[in-house]
């Protein structure tokens, strides 16, 4: 029984990859719902399973009830039985004892098969999504099981299938049973039915997955890859930049004589990819993504919507820039992200021509180059009529291009520049709080509140920015009109906006650090100058009084002489407003204050003080006269605090006791 039952849990751990434990749960469950089938147990009664690797003997413990005389086996049991279990058991208690049936029966048995195959099966399957969720992303071999018009199936790692839809995969590649592929891992979800798995060989990151395996820079982060571009099957533009200075990227990603690329394209079944250097400058950056083609010239225009450059090419390039039905021009502007309008050198020519002589604003420059415009005339006249152009006039002709599409660049660079001023001016006449204020608090109808809402005005403080620019896109939102506009400057009329919190001003912020520090340095040198003087008094036994008529002079922090003025002696001290405090000071008042235990809230090196039994405020200080206080201050070094004891005299004995 032994040895059979070892080889079966073996080869049932081998079979499905399953942790020891899992398999071992399930067995015990299985043996609980035979246990429950057999004897007709309540769901109620706790019932427990303890397998026996060694031996392969399964014990069932139950719940039951200690009584005196047995009437139902299922849940009660004898004092004698339970005390051997429990030697603690008392009648009338709960008790777990062993209750492993002699034959489970047929119907058992065939309920715990059903239970162990169950239990192993939705371990296997969520054992399964553990591991492809970790690997998602990466890409995994897989062989061809099944092909269908609607996709693939592949047979991976763990017994696990994935799937490979038809647009998940390359246009042209064909696929026979048995075939090994590799695949992207694109998606694993947890249906009902186990992990359903999503392959992919048309998706981006499937060429990024394979340029991190072909190339080692990419691979240990000495370059990066900044951008992918790819139509499946037929051409994939890369945009690659070094992070470390002396690694040219371009070069790295193709290898010596292209082996490099060549392994990836023969992957992709021979799809053409173009690798570039990713540049800072957006204009140089969509030259290069126009690779094979060369690009005379590149012209940003940011006030668009989109952004757009308009890209000139000389004549001979332009199909190539173009590309086979815009593949070209379509992966340049995938890859950077800019509206690209690519235009031949004789047709931009034509159009900075139509500029000069048709639009105001170019009215000075036309002028200034009449006599240009006089030969750019004559070369577009000799190629409309199919004469040969020389160089010489085609260079004329890109600087024409140049200086036209140069000062309008600088024109539409001069207006956003204008526009982002306006912006920062009206922004500053919004209050700071209204951006963080909701615009349903406004008060208008919530009906044009979820209006505005939805056009990406959330807050009142982005509503009254806009209309401070330009309330005519407020009034363009479909529902708005000017009786909505009249009642929402209504509203923002009559808002009351709360006051911003006052920053510190940094003067005040630097002298509040510099008495810190004055406070920090002087106390030490004060607690050691008192410690003797008050020590020798107490031993004494005395209690000296003096008189003065003057108060003792104390000196003032630093942040307290800057804020005071010295006055004549003699002169009566009129009643102002306290100056800053010192620590001396401090010391002085701590006669009528006792010492508290330190607590959580305290920081080390506090000095902390609790009012007087009496809770009565501590009375202002006479001009003139004050007596001397006796006081003892010590600093504890565990604590990190200073102590101040005080004296106070008692009665007719003339003792004096310590209060801390």
């Amino acid at each position: 029984m032994k040895k059979e039952f070892a080889l079966a849990f073996s080869e049932v751990l081998d079979d499905k990859q399953l942790p020891q434990e899992v398999v071992v749960e399930a067995i015990e469950a299985a043996m609980v719902s035979a246990y429950r089938k057999t004897v007709n147990a309540s769901n109620a009664q706790q019932v427990l399973a303890k397998i026996d690797l060694e031996t392969g003997g399964v014990l069932i413990y139950a719940e039951k009830e200690v009584v005196e005389d047995v009437q139902d086996p299922r849940t009660e049991v004898d004092l004698e039985t339970a005390r051997k279990e429990d030697p603690e058991a008392e009648l009338g208690g709960i008790v777990v004892v062993e209750s492993t049936p002699e034959d489970f029966g047929r119907v058992a048995a065939q309920t715990a098969r059903q239970v162990i195959q169950q239990r192993i099966r939705e371990a296997e399957r969520q054992v399964q999504y553990d591991y492809f969720h970790k690997r998602e992303g990466e890409i995994v071999n897989g062989i061809v099981q099944a092909v269908n018009p609607y996709g693939i199936t592949l047979g991976l790692d763990r017994k696990a299938e994935g799937i490979m839809p038809r647009n998940h995969q390359i246009r042209g590649e064909r696929f026979r049973v048995h075939d090994r592929v590799r695949a992207l891992l694109y998606e694993v979800k947890m249906t009902p039915r186990g992990p359903q798995i999503t392959l992919s060989r048309a998706h981006r990151d499937f060429l990024r997955r394979l340029l991190e395996d072909e190339v080692p820079e990419i691979y240990h982060g000495l370059v990066e890859v900044r951008a992918i571009a790819r139509e499946p099957g037929f051409r994939s533009k890369v945009a690659v930049y070094a992070l470390q200075p002396g690694i040219e990227p371009v070069g790295a990603c193709v290898g010596i004589r292209g082996v490099r690329i060549q392994a990836i394209v023969r992957e992709l079944n021979d799809e053409k990819i173009d690798v570039i250097e990713w540049n800072p400058d957006p204009a140089a950056y969509i030259a290069k993504a126009l690779s094979p083609a060369r690009v005379t010239g590149v012209y940003l225009d940011e006030t668009a919507e989109n952004k757009t450059a308009t890209v000139i090419v000389p004549e001979d390039q332009l199909s190539l820039a173009i590309g086979r039905d815009g593949q070209n021009a379509r992966l340049a502007a995938k890859l950077t992200s800019w509206r690209i309008d690519i235009k031949s050198l004789p047709e931009a020519t034509s159009d900075a021509l139509h500029k000069l002589q048709t639009l105001p604003q170019f009215a000075a420059q036309a002028e200034a180059m009449a006599e240009d415009i006089t030969k750019i005339e004559a070369i577009l006249t000799k190629k409309a009529e199919g004469r040969p152009v020389t160089p010489e006039e085609y260079q004329l002709l890109a600087k024409f291009v140049d200086s036209v599409e140069g000062a309008a660049a600088e024109r539409r660079e001069a207006k956003l520049e204008a526009k982002r001023a306006m912006l920062a001016e009206a922004k500053d006449e919004v209050p700071v709080t209204a951006f963080d204020i909701p615009l349903d608090e406004l008060g208008i109808s919530p009906r044009y509140t979820i209006l505005l809402t939805g056009e990406g005005y959330s807050t009142i403080g982005d509503l009254m920015l806009q209309l401070a620019v330009d309330p005519d896109v407020i009034l363009a939102v479909n529902g708005v009109g000017p009786k909505t506009m009249e009642n929402i400057e209504t509203a923002l009329a009559e808002f009351e906006f709360p006051e911003p919190p006052e920053p510190e001003a940094p003067e005040e912020v630097a002298e509040a650090e510099a008495e810190v520090e004055v406070e920090a340095e002087a106390a030490p040198e004060e607690v050691a100058e008192a410690e003797p003087e008050a020590v020798a008094e107490a031993e004494a036994g005395e209690a000296v009084e003096e008189e003065t008529e003057e108060p003792e002079e104390t000196p003032e922090p630093v942040a307290a002489q800057k804020s005071t003025k010295a006055k004549p002696a003699g002169e009566p001290e009129a009643e102002e407003a306290e100056p800053e405090t010192s620590l001396e000071e401090i010391f002085a008042r701590s006669a009528q204050r006792i010492r508290v235990p330190l607590t959580d809230d305290d920081e080390p090196g506090d000095l902390v003080f609790l009012d007087d039994d009496k809770g009565a405020e501590a009375k202002p200080a006479k001009k003139g006269k004050k007596k001397k206080k006796y006081r003892q201050i010590e600093y504890d070094p565990d604590k990190d605090v200073t102590i101040v004891h005080r004296k106070r005299k008692r009665e007719e004995g003339g003792e004096w006791d310590d209060e801390f």
